[in-house]
């Protein structure tokens, strides 16, 4: 095994990303003024996170397109970290902004306004009974800051419940519930947040060859017979031992993204969410999934990660593809915990604005291609497979529909989460570029 610098390969893919020279009249601020006003006047924290020695400088998207100010064209394969849905600048939305800004920019959810009805009945449509009750939010980490207040609420328990390598939001009240140190500052954040062992089948003490949602599998071996996982008993194990000895006898909830997002797409045994959720519920909890890279159809089988294992929680999370970049998100729940949610005033200024439900609602109508995301993902994965066994610094390829995850051994994990509009020609220029940036890296060490 040997060490790979992500930094280095990411400057390569950058450039090697390059397909066509277009003609763009790019009028406004030189590349050096721009960096001018990032180095002075942005908070440097949004320079910190990059995987980049130079910049790309963004000037337009079309769909899975990006062109830089150079007029250089680029296929998007992380969308905004999962946020650009159905494409960029996709025309279908962008005619219902415009039509809405024409029209009525914001009233609050005080207020009585079609866009915020309409779009809420549209959503509800999506999720099954009895998930049909609405609170429009901002952003994903203003969602789950709110499913924690509400499942405190509801069960009169504080502890909540989550994964370790989860990300559920950077305010201080998620930062408690999030569980990687990058994201942690010594500050106090949100007590009563206890993180259980991820049940990670490719990097954590149990998996096997059988064990995850994927058309890909880790390579280790297993030796379970069928219709029994080791694995999962061994993570459920753990979770039992969590209850045992690091929470009340009763608790709030318990946090779970279908497919862990900033923790490298990350996969379970199959059945862990059934058995997990099972436990919670014993303990007074309700169980919350954190859909906000995974909803929308992104797992290619259903609309919401949570279905593909066959459970129903009783809160949800959304946010990201809910906009395809404008800023929105929402928690849905049942109208036993939204009726405890009454019990005093909460109040949100943007949420329900009337432009983001107007924006939601285009989103929802392009219907999003469930069938594509299954097969363009399932293609990719299946062709990462084949890459993996050729390069050894590649060690597991996991994902669904177009959530992948791409670990490269002894360092980070590439996620690849593109505009749902990608196309199986853009996956085999992806697939070149990717395979020829790895022999260059290695032939330079």
């Amino acid at each position: 095994m040997c060490q790979l610098n992500l930094q280095q390969l990411s400057a390569h893919f950058a450039q090697s990303y390059l397909l066509s020279c277009v003609c763009l009249s790019i009028q406004g601020m030189s590349k050096e003024h721009i960096m001018a006003i990032r180095n002075k006047n942005i908070n440097p924290m949004t320079s910190k996170i990059t995987y980049y020695k130079k910049p790309v400088f963004i000037h337009q998207g079309h769909m899975q397109w990006l062109w830089d100010m150079d007029g250089r064209r680029y296929l998007d394969l992380f969308a905004g970290v999962a946020t650009v849905a159905v494409g960029h600048c996709h025309p279908k939305v962008t005619a219902a902004v415009e039509k809405q800004l024409k029209k009525l920019w914001h009233t609050t959810n005080i207020y009585v306004n079609a866009p915020l009805h309409e779009y809420c009945e549209k959503l509800a449509s999506h999720l099954p009974d009895p998930l049909k009750v609405i609170y429009l939010t901002n952003s994903g980490s203003e969602a789950n800051d709110l499913a924690m207040l509400m499942a405190r609420i509801h069960t009169g328990n504080y502890d909540i419940i989550t994964f370790r390598g989860s990300y559920h939001g950077g305010s201080q009240q998620t930062m408690g519930l999030t569980s990687q140190s990058s994201y942690k500052y010594p500050i106090a954040t949100s007590s009563g947040c206890t993180h259980t062992m991820c049940p990670d089948v490719f990097r954590g003490p149990w998996g096997g060859s059988h064990c995850r949602d994927s058309p890909v599998q880790t390579i280790r071996q297993c030796s379970c017979v069928q219709g029994q996982c080791m694995a999962n008993e061994h993570y459920i194990g753990q979770l039992k031992e969590t209850f045992a000895a690091s929470v009340p006898s009763r608790v709030a909830g318990f946090f779970g993204e279908p497919i862990q997002g900033m923790g490298g797409a990350v996969q379970y045994p199959k059945n862990y969410f059934k058995e997990a959720y099972k436990l919670v519920r014993e303990k007074g909890g309700v169980c919350i999934a954190d859909e906000v890279q995974t909803g929308f159809g992104r797992t290619g089988t259903h609309f919401w990660g949570f279905q593909g294992y066959g459970v129903l929680p009783d809160i949800v999370t959304m946010a990201k593809g809910i906009g395809n970049g404008f800023p929105m998100a929402a928690v849905v729940t049942t109208p036993e915990i939204a009726a405890s949610f009454a019990k005093a005033y909460h109040f949100n200024t943007f949420g329900g604005n009337s432009v983001a439900c107007a924006v939601g609602s285009a989103v929802l109508n392009v219907r999003i291609n469930l069938q594509n995301c299954h097969h363009v993902g399932t293609y990719l994965m299946t062709e990462l497979a084949k890459l993996r066994d050729k390069h050894e610094i590649i060690g597991d390829v996991r994902g669904k529909g177009l959530q992948i995850g791409v670990e490269m051994v002894k360092d980070k994990t590439f996620r690849i989460q593109p505009p749902m509009c990608i196309t199986t020609a853009d996956v085999d220029f992806f697939l070149a570029v990717f395979d020829k940036a790895i022999h260059n890296y290695m032939d330079r060490q």
